[in-house]
């Protein structure tokens, strides 16, 4: 029974993405920022594996880089330190993001009527991360100009220049924009592949995370509670 849905599952998917009007050459690059949908027919059409271990593995190392910074790291490790722990770690926590992320997607997606496959979905999440590894290529300008300072609590050459602390608050506003803007096309892509509307999958992307974020609430409550019974 299992092999016969997977069979009308596949069948459906085949006829989906099989449509002649998204057989014209794209470099998805450039048309996922304008055109997420039409390119992620494409990509799907084309090859859903292509490319998807190195996304992965990119939008791990530069997501290990925003935390390292957000956490000011610096503090306690050196600026080598810091790179190798976001290239190595951040390496194979984005591979592992993106398959279970793709799991929790395929799983809560079924529920609201998703129809997308594991392997779609993977593509719909990585594909739809070029613009912020795009807007991510501003880390390079960045550590050479602000180097450790970019991970510390204090700043003292930052503060000593108003031309830095200007460019500084230039370039993280175009990375909060450009990360919204990811966000919306994620989502399209996610719809796309799920078939349905992007606030569906904004509803598809909530469920997942509840999936995690409840039980870890209730484990968290429950070790609490027996705290609060041993004193």
């Amino acid at each position: 029974m299992n092999d016969y849905n997977n069979q009308i599952e596949n069948i459906d998917n085949n006829e989906m993405y099989n449509d002649p009007d998204i057989q014209e050459k794209m470099n998805p690059w450039f048309s996922m920022w304008t055109k997420p949908r039409k390119t992620m027919r494409y990509i799907l059409n084309d090859n859903p594996r292509k490319y998807i271990i190195p996304l992965a593995m990119i939008y791990g190392v530069l997501s290990a880089l925003d935390k390292a910074s957000l956490k000011n790291m610096g503090d306690t490790f050196s600026l080598w330190s810091i790179l190798l722990i976001a290239i190595v770690g951040g390496s194979i926590g984005g591979i592992c993001y993106v398959y279970l992320d793709a799991l929790l997607l395929k799983w809560t997606g079924t529920w609201i009527g998703g129809k997308g496959t594991t392997e779609q979905i993977r593509a719909a999440i990585t594909w739809g991360s070029i613009p912020y590894i795009v807007v991510s290529i501003l880390w390079i300008p960045e550590l050479i100009l602000y180097g450790k300072e970019l991970f510390t609590t204090a700043t003292p050459m930052v503060d000593a220049s108003l031309s830095l602390s200007i460019l500084l608050i230039v370039l993280g506003m175009i990375e909060f924009v450009f990360s919204i803007w990811s966000v919306i096309v994620g989502l399209k892509c996610l719809g796309e592949v799920q078939g349905f509307s992007a606030w569906k999958a904004l509803g598809n992307s909530i469920l997942a995370g509840l999936v995690i974020l409840v039980p870890l609430v209730i484990l968290l409550i429950s070790m609490f509670a027996a705290i609060g019974r041993w004193y």
